[in-house]
């Protein structure tokens, strides 16, 4: 990221969110990691860029490009163009390349963005990455309660280092590479779950706590 445009990015955003992150001393120095986080809104590549040492890369499709100086902008966040309709592994194997240079990766394993601070299965993709780059994974919850707004409070929680000889697949095997998925999911859901409640507003968390013990109630 390009470092004139990162600070004055994140100065902005710091003045318009209640933004803090959490776990910076769980971010490698060395090697290009994958950062795997939940995906939660168009901010999420933005946030993922402000902690990490090193240059940070995601993907964005490249009909964003075509306005060059939006397209400028993105790149100086970060972002790499990516055909819509391209093959999965193509765009595997870009990651995997990007990762071998030494930056880091921002993948978003749900595919899509989640409403609330609940995270999905996930798909196989930053599994096949890992298992491909042998880089290891940062896992990253991204927490905020509804809609992202003017000083919104705003949680960037960054977990432990999932080492590449944690999710190691042998001959991508399906059921590895499930369990591999399972394994960062399971990272990043912990993440969000253990900050959700911070995150929100004292309505807001009256409204959750009722809300869980109806749940409770109903499953009795």
């Amino acid at each position: 990221m390009n470092a004139f445009v990162r600070y004055t990015v994140y100065g902005i955003y710091k003045l318009v969110y209640n933004l803090s992150v959490e776990g910076r001393e769980n971010i490698p120095e060395d090697e290009g990691v994958i950062i795997a986080s939940n995906h939660r809104s168009y901010a999420d590549p933005v946030f993922l860029t402000f902690f990490m040492k090193k240059p940070v890369t995601y993907m964005a499709k490249e009909e964003l490009f075509k306005n060059k100086l939006f397209g400028w902008f993105i790149r100086s966040l970060g972002a790499f163009p990516v055909k819509r309709g391209a093959g999965d592994m193509s765009i595997i194997d870009d990651c995997v390349n990007i990762l071998n240079s030494g930056k880091n990766v921002v993948v978003f394993p749900e595919g899509t963005r989640s409403k609330e601070n609940k995270v999905g299965k996930g798909k196989s993709g930053v599994a096949l990455i890992a298992a491909k780059s042998g880089a290891d994974v940062l896992p990253v919850g991204i927490c905020f309660e509804g809609k992202l707004k003017f000083r919104r409070r705003v949680i960037i929680r960054i977990g432990e280092v999932i080492k590449a000889e944690e999710i190691a697949v042998a001959d991508f095997a399906p059921k590895e590479i499930r369990a591999a998925k399972e394994r960062i999911m399971s990272a990043v859901s912990f993440l969000v779950d253990e900050t959700r409640e911070r995150v929100m507003s004292p309505k807001e968390l009256e409204e959750y706590n009722e809300k869980k013990e109806a749940d409770v109630n109903e499953t009795k």
